[in-house]
């Protein structure tokens, strides 16, 4: 079997399900803590696609094993933006009578795209639209330019 193979199948079985802030109308999370969580998860995104790709022609068992390691994580964050969008954002913030709903709602959508399509490639370039997808939902949702770390 080849490595990249291999490497697809433990990552497959290796991935798990991140949950993000329960429904509970508690109020003690912030949008602001949401959108630096995502741009978090998006450079460790990056992070995971550049060590992927200075990792993949090696013949060494050590590096194919950490290589894995790279692609879990990388599939870990980008399915932890998309809880967030789906469980936080559109679940309890974005409103249907808010007057940004449209823009709100296609702004989530495009992150979620984007998350995806880091899943499905090692392209650094993925990740970066991800980010400007991010800065896109804050613009959509807060109605100003974003303000984030």
């Amino acid at each position: 079997m080849s490595r990249m193979l291999l490497a697809l199948i433990a990552s497959a079985l290796l991935c798990s399900t991140v949950f993000a802030h329960c429904q509970v109308p508690c109020g003690i999370y912030g949008d602001q803590l949401r959108f630096e969580q995502l741009l978090e998860d998006t450079k460790t995104i990056a992070k995971a696609q550049g060590q992927m790709n200075q990792l993949f022609d090696t013949e060494n068992a050590q590096d194919i094993q950490q290589f894995v390691r790279w692609v879990v994580t990388k599939e870990t964050h980008a399915d932890s933006i998309q809880g967030v969008i789906a469980d936080y954002f559109l679940a309890q913030r974005i409103k249907s009578d808010s007057p940004r709903y449209t823009d709100q709602l296609k702004a989530a959508h495009a992150v979620t795209v984007a998350a995806m399509k880091c899943k499905q490639s090692a392209d650094e370039a993925t990740a970066s639209a991800l980010e400007k997808a991010i800065h896109d939902l804050y613009r959509a949702y807060e109605g100003k330019e974003p303000d984030l770390h």
